[in-house]
């Protein structure tokens, strides 16, 4: 089995990272629906605060100027009776009764000066001078002024003014209910909360509809991103879309431009290996010939001779398998490769090309909905997959133990897709870290053994043939734990099912291009990172 990358390796290629800010975790579009609620509630707030304390502040002006109009009218009325000698207690409250009503008045007698004794008349006890805050008392009783104040009695709202009359040696004292304008203000605020409340979800609303319309170019950028995941590095963004938009327009043409020269990048890669390789094949073929012709007469070479021979006849082909696999990956890369679907019988052909692979026996096993499976699937590259992965087994996990047919995701008759099947390689090797599932299927990757020349390994070409072989069906390809907990590790190739369709009909379903199955298949990566049920292996 391929085995990852050392510490060290893995260490120095990791890519730099650009740390994004703290609220990065609720995503662009979360943080403007943030924006906009805040900005909403902030404001209704504001206005709902400003609109209580103003109109509080302007109804109390209000009642408290006409309480003093009116207080000092009825201050009037009471110091002319007084004067005319009405000062006994009957007499008093009787002045007050014929007043209008303007709330609860008081009579103190005697009491303009400090010190002196004074005779209390209230029209109603409850709402009597005993009641009234001391430096009201103090201030009108003594120092002679005429004052205004709000107080709480019992819980009551009250309002209280009082006016000297020095003339008759008197105070007038008058105290109004003012709960009607609590009540009032309590309404309004609950009314002014509920629309904070009604604008605030409003806002969230209206914030997540506007950052949707506002993202809507974003997503088209992810999904040109998504494509270039899947292998269509010709995907380009139309920048007249938004050579107007400030914000996005510079976004667009960096992306174009990166997409241009990593294609370019690729296209060189992928010219220089085919140049090489085409160049390698003449004599390459001609170095073959000449050891095959060296082998013919082995046995009459020395004894050196002949181990010279054998290693040089080993390395001879592993070379010649390097150059057959570039040749290969450069035919993908290029895009010069058909897909041709063949009716297969699923299990029968898998179990030909793992005797075929392997000369131990390896069981094949499937689950009875797939036992009689008939797919349309390429079948030299279903094999060439599973030829690799069992391969791959051999060189680095002592061959493989088991290979398992079974249901992968199931149908989706909104998609119309008829699901996938799975086809796993077991074996029994050390298995591979969770972090280095995906990198496995790199091209050259041999992990710890990339600078060995044991005669038992491959050059690292392998796997990454069997992802483009899955790709190329709309399939995919993973490593995962096996499913029994053993230790080992299971190479899994997904496929769709296709149901077994005529050439002209395909190229209908396709538009005439062999390479793009995604209408019928639904597009998938080519290798996918699997957290299987044992854990990192």
């Amino acid at each position: 089995m391929t085995h990852p990358m050392s510490a060290a390796s893995t260490k120095a290629t990791t890519p730099s990272t650009v740390t994004g800010r703290r609220f990065a975790t609720l995503g662009v579009r979360g943080r403007i629906v943030m924006a906009v609620t805040l900005a909403a509630l902030t404001v209704s707030a504001g206005v709902t605060l400003a609109t209580i304390t103003v109109g509080r502040g302007t109804l109390l002006e209000s009642r408290e100027s006409s309480i003093i109009r009116q207080a000092e009218t009825n201050a009037k009325t009471v110091g002319g009776s007084l004067a005319t000698g009405s000062t006994s207690t009957s007499d008093i409250q009787t002045v007050l009764s014929s007043l209008p009503y303007t709330g609860y008045p008081s009579v103190i007698l005697g009491a303009n000066g400090p010190g002196q004794e004074s005779t209390s008349v209230s029209l109603n006890a409850k709402y009597g001078t005993d009641i009234l805050p001391k430096a009201l008392l103090k201030a009108v009783t003594e120092d002679g002024e005429s004052r205004i104040m709000r107080f709480r009695s019992k819980g009551t709202p009250l309002v209280a003014v009082g006016i000297a009359v020095p003339d008759v040696d008197a105070s007038y004292f008058q105290i109004h209910d003012i709960g009607d304008i609590d009540a009032a203000l309590t309404k309004i605020r609950i009314g002014l909360i509920a629309v904070t409340i009604a604008s605030t979800i409003l806002a969230i609303i209206l914030g997540y509809w506007s950052s949707g319309y506002a993202l809507r170019p974003l997503r088209r950028i992810s999904d040109a991103a998504k494509e270039v995941t899947l292998g269509q590095m010709d995907t380009r963004i139309n920048y007249r879309e938004y050579e107007n938009d400030a914000e996005l327009a510079p976004l667009v043409a960096n992306f174009n431009d990166m997409l241009s020269a990593l294609q370019d990048r690729i296209d060189r890669d992928a010219r220089f290996a085919s140049d090489v390789s085409h160049e390698l094949r003449s004599p390459l073929t001609t170095l073959n010939a000449s050891v095959e012709v060296l082998q013919n007469s082995k046995d009459s070479l020395p004894e050196r001779s002949q181990t010279a021979l054998d290693l040089l006849t080993l390395d001879m082909k592993r070379f010649t398998q390097l150059v057959e696999d570039l040749l290969e990956i450069s035919r993908f890369d290029a895009g010069a490769v058909r897909l041709d679907l063949d009716t297969v019988a699923l299990v029968p052909t898998l179990e030909r090309a793992v005797r075929m692979a392997s000369v131990a026996p390896i069981p094949v096993s499937a689950e009875e909905d797939v036992a009689d499976l008939v797919i349309a699937c390429d079948k030299r590259r279903l094999v060439r997959v599973i030829t690799n992965f069992i391969d791959n087994a051999a060189k680095y996990a002592d061959g493989a133990t088991a290979v398992t047919v079974g249901m992968g995701r199931e149908p989706d008759t909104e998609l119309g897709t008829l699901g996938t099947v799975e086809i796993g390689v077991e074996d029994q090797g050390p298995g591979v870290p969770v972090e280095q599932r995906s990198h496995i299927f790199d091209r050259f990757n041999r992990g710890d053994q990339g600078g060995s020349r044991g005669i038992d390994l491959g050059v690292g070409l392998g796997l990454a043939l069997a992802a483009e072989h899955a790709r190329l069906q709309g399939g995919s390809v993973w490593v995962e734990d096996r499913h029994d907990g053993g230790q080992g590790s299971r190479f899994v190739l997904e496929l769709p099912i296709i149901e077994p369709v005529d050439p002209e009909e395909l190229d209908a379903m396709t538009g005439g291009n062999p390479l793009d199955l995604s209408q019928i298949t639904g597009q998938v990566p080519a290798v996918r990172i699997q957290e299987a049920p044992g854990g990192s292996a």
